[in-house]
């Protein structure tokens, strides 16, 4: 089993900064992709950023040049920065490990951090 615990959350105004940390924990693993997906209310769940291990660092347009994921593998940390946030950033922030077993991948999700911009 793999733990994901997401922090960094908050509320901050509009066109402000927040940098969301995921710290992974359990037994020995082989990360082949990491993700931050959100989720605003009424609304589904988007993939916000993607870092795998074949194809290195996505994006959706609207995150581009705004957001910016990294990892500490020593450290099993993946951190999102979010640069220049909008009310429409408002969201829970999930984080997301896809982890490799031999043949097969099992997906693991934080509980989520509460993101909220205000206006």
């Amino acid at each position: 089993q793999v733990q994901l615990v997401e922090s960094g959350g908050g509320l901050v105004q509009s066109g402000g900064s927040l940098r969301l940390t995921c710290a992974a924990s359990g037994r020995p693993f082989s990360i082949y992709a990491v993700a931050w997906y959100r989720q605003a209310p009424g609304k589904e769940r988007e993939l916000v950023a993607a870092l795998t291990k074949n194809s290195g660092e996505r994006y959706p347009d609207s995150m581009k040049g705004r957001f910016a994921i990294s990892r500490d593998s020593a450290n099993n940390t993946v951190y999102l920065q979010m640069n220049d946030l909008k009310p429409e950033d408002t969201a829970v922030y999930y984080c997301h490990h896809r982890i490799s077993y031999g043949l097969g991948y099992a997906d693991y999700w934080g509980q989520g951090t509460q993101v909220t911009i205000s206006s």
